[in-house]
């Protein structure tokens, strides 16, 4: 389903349909309105896509990679756990915010919208992702930074920061970099370490 070297014009739609996705919806994107934003025809964005659904698994996998991506370099940056902790929490709110973060929104709200196939092609990247919060957070506990079991911790920090989504609006009261900060210190109860 996923094409190994995107064309810079797919991955102008695949940026377009993520912002109207985060918008309207899966659902309530039409592809006539999907078309309409990116200057094509209806039937010309099947010329790279096979259809809606593949559409949306663009989005999906683009905003996973990017994720990975982050983390992975928010990681490498830092060594000592508490570090890594807030580099890890950080890093999930940068990409829920940031300047990308319509791709990896959509990876959450829309994950339910996917058929199966394409969800067993995602999967790998999902749980890469999760690999390296439960490596964070295991370690975290083990230092006693963190208390309670490693598994639900991870889905209870990830589940609050996934639903700053809801209500957080970057720079209106909080910077991405202060929310970072007040979440680490509402999971651990400790302030940020300094650098």
């Amino acid at each position: 389903m996923t094409i190994t070297k995107p064309s810079l014009r797919r991955k102008e739609l695949v940026s377009v349909a993520a912002r109207l996705f985060k918008e309207n919806s899966f659902d309530r994107t039409t592809v006539r309105l999907l078309a309409s934003a990116t200057g094509l025809k209806s039937g010309s964005l099947f010329h790279h896509f096979k259809d809606k659904e593949e559409i949306l698994f663009a989005v999906i996998e683009d905003g996973l990679q990017r994720s990975l991506e982050t983390i992975q370099q928010e990681l490498k940056n830092n060594t000592g756990i508490e570090e890594r902790l807030f580099a890890i929490i950080y890093g999930h709110l940068r990409t829920l915010h940031g300047q990308e973060k319509n791709a990896h929104t959509v990876s959450i709200t829309e994950w339910k919208s996917l058929s199966e196939e394409s969800k067993k092609k995602l999967i790998k990247i999902r749980d890469d992702y999760e690999a390296y919060w439960q490596q964070v957070i295991d370690e975290a506990v083990d230092a006693g930074i963190l208390k309670g079991n490693p598994q639900l911790l991870r889905l209870f920090i990830l589940g609050s920061l996934n639903w700053t989504v809801q209500w957080f609006q970057a720079e209106k009261k909080l910077s991405i970099k202060q929310l970072a900060d007040e979440s680490y210190l509402s999971f651990t109860h400790q302030a940020v370490p300094a650098k």
